[in-house]
């Protein structure tokens, strides 16, 4: 334990929990979505678990993170993943379906890891470099991120119920991430280095395709109006 002691470890924790402060916002914001459906106790639960296993799993990656990012086109999936997440959260505001409420539960939670999984890419290159190979701290780093996503996505999904605007505006952000990853894949760096308006165009336009399908989807999803009978 004598590592407590040693300045550079709080140094490097507190470069940990800035990581986390400011790259965990988008996680944030898909757990509230997900979670948004959900009865007040069930909204709970599926914060709790979702976040804890997305910690987990983000642990595990951060292991690896350095060498995965090296893989040509594993953004590049990662951004058509995050796509179709996206356009399934914002389908979702429409949907009128009253599922059972353990299936919406496991639903809630699945979507949150997976997302979290494909949205934590930068976010655990970040923490492996402050670490610099110390796993103690590492895994203390992660560990306190958990009650900060968990805090901001209680506090957004209580913003959502006041102004559904965020909903769009959340589905919109997967998009313009899901479009920011994909510009930096290792398969195209060299290409997109040079290709420097589309740095901004390609996330706008992730952004408004996730918006538009989902608002279409969703519109799709209503029932029609039944006849009126002829007076």
């Amino acid at each position: 334990m004598s590592f407590l002691l040693s300045p550079e470890f709080w140094i490097a924790l507190s470069q940990i929990i800035l990581i986390n402060i400011v790259l965990s916002g988008d996680n944030a914001v898909v757990i509230a979505m997900a979670s948004r459906s959900l009865p007040p106790a069930q909204q709970k639960k599926a914060i709790l678990f979702g976040s804890v296993g997305a910690i987990v799993l983000r642990l595990i990656l951060t292991f690896f993170a350095v060498y995965l990012l090296t893989l040509p086109y594993l953004k590049l999936v990662g951004a058509a993943l995050l796509l179709w997440i996206g356009i399934g959260l914002m389908k979702g505001e429409g949907d009128e379906e009253n599922l059972a409420g353990h299936s919406s539960l496991a639903a809630a939670i699945k979507t949150i890891v997976v997302a979290d999984l494909v949205m934590s890419l930068d976010n655990v290159i970040g923490v492996a470099a402050a670490a610099k190979g110390n796993i103690p701290l590492l895994v203390f780093g992660l560990v306190i991120s958990i009650p900060l996503i968990i805090f901001g996505s209680t506090l957004i999904l209580k913003l959502m119920g006041r102004f559904p605007i965020i909903i769009t505006l959340g589905a919109g952000l997967l998009g313009w991430v899901a479009g920011d990853m994909a510009m930096s894949d290792p398969a195209i760096a060299g290409w997109a280095a040079n290709q420097h308006a589309l740095h901004n165009a390609v996330p706008a336009l992730g952004a408004m395709f996730v918006v538009a399908a989902g608002k279409w989807l969703a519109s799709r999803q209503q029932p029609e109006p039944a006849n009126q009978p002829a007076t």
